[in-house]
């Protein structure tokens, strides 16, 4: 099967380089500045001093190519964690998985870190995918003008992962070779590895704040 019948490949992981945390801010700062209008010139807060901000990339041959999509995790407390800022690059949104695939990442590592509850204030038109994805709803709230569902993850469908911060690879939906970068038309398709198959739908955002 060509690569193009299978989908482009991106990799979900923690961000651990300056480029990709830099890039990362980038695509914030175009959801919820330029788009929505929720904050003016940046969004960025304490909370990102003590955040671990998580990706998903393009890659080429396994490398990380261009940040498009991001979230953030932080434990203000032990046990209790928080995920925020989850947001996908307006140009990737088609691909039907990135951002599911960003919160379980979140929770998974969180999981892996020794979590007990794991919450997150999301956008209203996003609870319906959340609820999809095995988070409850606790109360609404309005953040910047906008109402938002306080939602907690189960935990018990995101087990542990051994190493949170590589993640995992997953692929989005099929494409014609036009849109493939050169660098991947001639990879072996047991190459790509999916273990987050199942699209439930993509989100431009979805947790705007903690």
């Amino acid at each position: 099967m060509s690569l193009s019948k299978q989908g482009r490949v991106f990799q979900v992981k923690w961000a651990t380089n300056a480029w990709e945390i830099e890039q990362a801010n980038r695509i914030r700062r175009e959801v919820f500045c330029e788009e929505q209008g929720l904050f003016q010139e940046h969004d960025r807060d304490d909370i990102d001093l003590i955040a671990q901000p998580l990706i998903v990339t393009t890659s080429i041959l396994g490398m990380p190519e261009e940040v498009v999509g991001t979230v953030r995790i932080h434990q203000p407390e032990p046990g209790l964690w928080w995920g925020s800022r989850l947001a996908v690059k307006k140009t990737f949104r088609r691909q039907g998985v990135l951002g599911a695939s960003l919160i379980r990442l979140a929770v998974s590592s969180a999981n892996t870190l020794g979590c007990h509850t794991f919450l997150a204030t999301v956008q209203e038109q996003n609870e319906v995918l959340f609820k999809r994805l095995h988070w409850a709803t606790t109360g609404y709230q309005d953040i910047h003008g906008m109402k938002h569902a306080k939602m907690q993850a189960d935990l018990e469908h995101y087990p542990p992962l051994s190493q949170p911060s590589l993640g995992f690879w997953v692929s989005g939906r099929p494409v014609k070779d036009t849109e493939i970068s050169p660098y991947l038309l001639g990879l072996e398709p047991n190459l790509i590895k999916s273990d987050f198959a199942h699209g439930v739908g993509e989100v431009s955002y979805a947790s705007t704040t903690h």
